[in-house]
């Protein structure tokens, strides 16, 4: 379908949907959105104001965590206008180049996240491994070299898209199923040859989820089997108590996704708020969950936080 000068027509504004099927009850869910995003921000916050201020967090596990966080800020951020306007203020309607700006951001920052925590993974891989070697290996040089690596490699992978989906007409209408931009959502409503988004996008995800999961469950293999030739059983306890807080970070990030993907694959049939349901749960619960996670499971960031409230009333 083509406009009237011969280019592809593409729609003005998208109108945003909010949860299907819920016509009453928006206040609540308007609440549960802030509540959210407040502990998502300030939690995220808090970590990377603890590990910038206390010199005892100047560790490369910390560094990598503060990436975590400021990715975890990107992901906030980046839906944050949209999902407020639709259910704060009912405004549902978004520029469609405002659209494509906000599909890039979100799916670059939740692709980030994926090899942020593979970094990490290699992180608790070294300390456990190799841990004479730690300093030595994970040096502030090679940890800003790998965040910039993961940002590139996000950043390349990622850039095409907002372009493949600019170049296609859309005359499926211009309502989406979410109170945010996602690349398979504007698929869904855009006409012409869809083949190139979709193979591009199964390459992306293959190549980013798939490849840094496979490492990831290999890292923790050698470093199970590591932990196994420890005589101690006190000793095997500690060195797998430091990986727990990013065993969880793992299974937050991972297990939506494989929720989202198994609900795709078997049951084509659920109803849309299933999906969107889903897709919440996979942008907004990690997120939130990571700094409650780290400040729970981590001692030496517990004892920071407890410092900290604690000089004022010394």
């Amino acid at each position: 379908m083509l406009g009237l000068n011969g280019t592809p027509f593409q729609p003005a504004t998208l109108q945003l949907t909010g949860i299907p099927g819920m016509q009453t009850g928006q206040a609540g869910v308007a609440l549960v959105f802030c509540i959210l995003y407040l502990i998502s921000i300030t939690g995220n916050l808090t970590i990377l104001a603890l590990v910038t201020g206390e010199p005892a967090l100047h560790q490369p596990m910390y560094y990598f965590l503060s990436m975590l966080s400021l990715n975890d800020l990107g992901v906030s951020f980046s839906t944050l206008p949209t999902v407020l306007a639709v259910f704060c203020f009912n405004y549902h309607h978004v520029g469609f180049d405002a659209c494509l700006v906000q599909m890039f951001f979100i799916h670059t920052f939740s692709f980030m996240e994926s090899g942020i925590l593979l970094a990490m993974s290699l992180d608790r891989f070294v300390a456990i491994c190799d841990p004479l070697r730690y300093a030595s290996v994970l040096t502030h040089n090679r940890i800003l070299a790998m965040g910039l690596g993961i940002l590139a490699k996000s950043f390349t992978t990622l850039f095409p898209f907002p372009f493949l989906v600019k170049r296609l007409p859309f005359c499926k209408g211009n309502v989406l199923h979410h109170s945010y931009c996602l690349h398979p959502d504007l698929m869904k409503v855009a006409c012409g040859d869809t083949h190139v988004n979709n193979i591009y996008g199964l390459f992306v995800v293959i190549f980013t989820y798939g490849v840094d999961s496979v490492f990831i469950l290999l890292s923790y293999a050698l470093i199970l089997r590591a932990v196994l030739a420890i005589a101690s059983r006190e000793q095997r306890l500690k060195a797998l108590n430091t990986c727990m807080s990013h065993i969880c970070a793992v299974l937050a990030f991972y297990v939506p996704i494989i929720a989202v993907s198994m609900i795709h694959r078997f049951w084509k049939n659920a109803p849309p708020v299933v999906h969107v349901m889903m897709s919440n749960v996979y942008l907004f619960v990690p997120p939130m969950l990571n700094p409650i996670i780290y400040s729970v499971k981590t001692k030496e960031i517990r004892r920071t936080i407890l410092q900290v409230f604690y000089k004022p009333q010394s």
